[in-house]
This record gives structure tokens, C-alpha cells and sequence, in this order.
């Protein structure tokens, strides 16, 4: 198979939780284990780091690989979503797995895949951490998917599990309240293992303490540590809080006689966008006028954008938007400024909502606006109809974003 072949092979037989929704929630970790068995556990030959949370788990993934690659390690990053290319989710110091290692991989294994019936993130983890171990990388920081307990990349033993935050996203599949998604997430947390919690919540504090002292577990609270705060390449005011629990972090990772200098700590927080490729994170794409766009898309991640929007100076406000059908608007709806024009679109995936619908649901609070074909012509309008001193901002879901930069 090519390349191309390969992915459509990956996208169209097997369930995606991104693509399909709840039918690609698996509930326990057995066909992780068959398949990590099947490949003799290549995820106990790299250490590494398990990141969960909410929101700011894939900026704060992105910011621990570049602190450590400038410390001279040889990091490899796993994360998901990807937003232009399937490799985006495994690299090394940056660099995206090759196309040849992809298709090798799912050739070898594609038989295994197909009887097992595994899911698109069950091999995907499978690859990453294969990838891993035959490039013999010194760490590897990981991203959970989803949840956590039953997520796929939860058979690792790390050097230290970090948790961001909590917040009600995914409530499908991991319950309604803060309390039950901080378990769920609160799953990471494994026997003798430090654990970094970003944000001091007080309905999930005592869930991680408690989940803490049953594994003996070190627990520290980043929001509540005297930390000297760098700077960091990646724009957004929300920032600041995955750099102090980057932080945080990099100081447990030293205790267990990681060498990392307060420069390469610093450096690799300036250095994140140019050393691992991250997009989507208040990312500036035109200047006049100026648009930005952010893969922020539930309550907790869409409140920072849009209080980072209230900063910015401008004229006009336009906002192109798209969801998911999941999505319970509910939830976010009352955050978006009504003195704004509206550019209602549906991303490209089978899980997109209408945008007619969407545009419905808005109309009630007052938010008024047209609707586009694609997100690309929605953007398009937006150009066209905005002044240079206007202010444009695309979001509501990653795969927006993905269309756009």
C-alpha cells in the first residue's frame, strides 16, 4: 500500500473517536494489552511522561518535549488530534515519523489489526510506542487521548504523571461532573509515581489526593508552588498556567536526575513552535487585518479564548465557527460576545454540525450571522467583509482549525 492508501485504509475501517463519536469508545485497556503484548511491549524500553487534562494537555505535552530536546535529549512526542498531517502525532525532537515506518508498520500488522478488530487509536498507540523503542529515544512525552484510566496510552510506567486541569468536556463518556472526570483522568496516576496537577480545583483536589495516597503517590500542586514563570513562544494568555505546571514538572523529572539547566528550561519554552511544530494555539495566520485562530472548544479553553479576544483592539469582530454534532452547545453558548458578526460553517467530518442548525441555535441568544458552505468560504466572507482593523477568529473545534492554517 501507499502511503495515502494506508491512511485511507486507517481512516475508513476503523472507528475514530474524532471522526465517529461514542462508537469508538472502548471501555477497558484489553485490545491495548493484547497488542502491546503482540509487539513485546515496546512501551517498557523508553521512559517517559503521561500528560491528561482538560484543556492545555497538548501546549503543555508540546512545551515538556521542547524543554527536554534543548536539554540534548532525544524526545519523542505523542499527541492527538493531528491537524494537517496523520504523522503530526508521533515525532522525535520535532520531526514527524516517516511515511515508511506508517505504511510498514500497518503492512506487518494489518492481519493482527483486522482479527483483533482494534480501534484507530488502539494502533496508533501501538505505532508511537513502537516507533519509540526502535529509535531508542531517552523520553518520550505522551499525551492521553481521552479520559485517562481506560484511555489507550495508559499502560505506561512514567517518570511523572501531569494532570492540567478538569473542566466538563466529554461527558458521554466520562461522566457529568468534575468529580467523575477527575477520576477518570485521575486514572494516569500510577503506584510510586509523582503526579503534577496544574490547577487547584476545589470539586477535584481531594479525588487526586485520594487517588494519590492509595499508589503512594507524590502529589504537588503547581498553581500553589513559588515558581519562577518563563516565557513562552506560544501566544495566549492561558499560557501561563501550562508553563508553571511545564515547570513543576521538569523539577520532579530532576529530582529523579533528569539534567535540565534553568537555560534549557528557558530556552525551550521560547523555543516550543520551532522545536516540535505545534499549530492551533492562538495562532496569528494574517495581520491585516488580524486573524487568529485556537483549537479551544469546550467551556473552560473557549472562556480564556474569548476573554483573550476582549483584549485585543479592533473595530469590528468577526467570528468563524464550526462544531461538532457531539458538542452540547449548552455549555458554551453564553461565552460568545453578541457585538460580534457571525460566519457559521460545518468542519468536513462526518461528526461536523449543520451549519444551518448551528446557526439556529445561535439565533435564539441573539447571535446573528450567515451561513457558508465550508469553513474555507466562511473564512473567505470573513476577509472580504472586514476592515484592517477589524479582528477575525476561527475556532470552535480542531477540525476548524485543521482547515484553515
Amino acid at each position: 500500500m501507499t502511503y495515502q492508501d494506508t491512511l485511507d485504509w486507517m481512516f475508513s475501517q476503523l472507528p475514530m473517536y474524532q471522526r465517529q463519536g461514542k462508537a469508538a469508545f472502548k471501555e477497558d485497556l484489553s485490545n491495548t494489552l493484547i497488542l502491546a503484548d503482540y509487539l513485546n511491549n515496546p512501551e517498557r524500553r523508553f521512559k517517559s511522561i503521561h500528560v491528561a487534562g482538560t484543556n492545555g494537555k497538548g501546549s503543555t505535552s508540546h512545551m515538556l518535549a521542547s524543554v527536554l530536546e534543548e536539554a540534548g535529549y532525544k524526545v519523542g512526542l505523542y499527541t492527538s488530534p493531528h491537524l494537517k498531517d496523520f504523522r503530526e502525532r508521533i515525532r522525535i525532537n520535532g520531526n514527524v515519523v516517516s511515511k515508511q515506518f506508517v505504511t510498514g508498520f500497518i503492512k506487518r500488522n494489518k492481519v493482527f489489526f483486522e482479527v483483533n478488530s482494534l480501534s484507530f487509536f488502539e494502533m496508533t498507540v501501538g505505532m508511537a510506542f513502537e516507533y519509540f523503542s526502535r529509535e531508542k529515544v531517552d523520553i518520550a512525552v505522551i499525551e492521553v487521548g481521552l479520559g485517562g484510566r481506560l484511555d489507550s496510552t495508559n499502560i505506561i510506567i512514567p517518570e511523572v504523571s501531569v494532570i492540567t486541569n478538569i473542566g466538563l468536556d466529554h461527558t458521554q463518556f466520562l461522566g457529568n461532573t468534575l468529580e467523575a472526570i477527575a477520576f477518570e483522568k485521575g486514572g494516569i496516576i500510577k503506584r510510586n509515581i509523582p503526579v503534577v496537577i496544574g490547577e487547584t480545583q476545589e470539586e477535584t483536589a481531594s479525588v487526586f489526593k485520594g487517588l494519590a495516597r492509595k499508589n503512594n503517590s507524590k502529589i504537588v500542586f503547581a498553581d500553589q508552588e513559588i515558581i519562577k514563570v518563563y516565557d513562552t513562544d506560544l501566544l495566549g494568555m492561558y499560557q501561563s498556567k501550562n508553563v508553571k505546571t511545564v515547570i513543576q514538572a521538569i523539577k520532579e523529572l530532576r529530582i529523579k536526575e533528569f539534567k535540565v539547566s534553568e537555560q534549557c528550561l528557558k530556552e525551550g519554552l521560547l523555543k516550543t513552535v520551532n522545536n516540535t511544530g505545534l499549530l492551533g494555539r492562538w495562532q496569528v495566520i494574517n495581520e491585516t487585518p488580524k486573524v487568529v485562530c485556537d483549537t479551544g472548544h469546550n467551556r473552560e479553553g473557549l472562556s480564556y479564548v474569548i476573554n483573550q479576544i476582549h483584549n485585543e483592539k479592533y473595530n469590528d469582530l468577526h467570528i468563524v465557527l464550526g462544531v461538532v454534532n457531539d458538542k452540547d452547545l449548552s455549555t458554551i453558548i453564553d461565552l460568545f460576545p453578541k457585538k460580534a458578526t457571525y460566519y457559521f460553517c460545518k468542519p468536513n467530518i462526518p461528526r461536523g454540525l449543520n451549519a444551518n442548525v448551528l446557526k439556529r441555535l445561535f439565533s435564539k441568544y441573539r447571535l446573528i450571522g450567515e451561513v457558508y458552505s465550508s469553513v474555507n468560504e466562511a473564512y473567505k466572507n470573513a476577509l472580504k467583509k472586514s476592515n484592517k482593523n477589524d479582528f477575525i477568529f476561527i475556532g470552535g473545534s480542531t477540525f476548524v482549525v485543521a482547515e484553515i492554517i
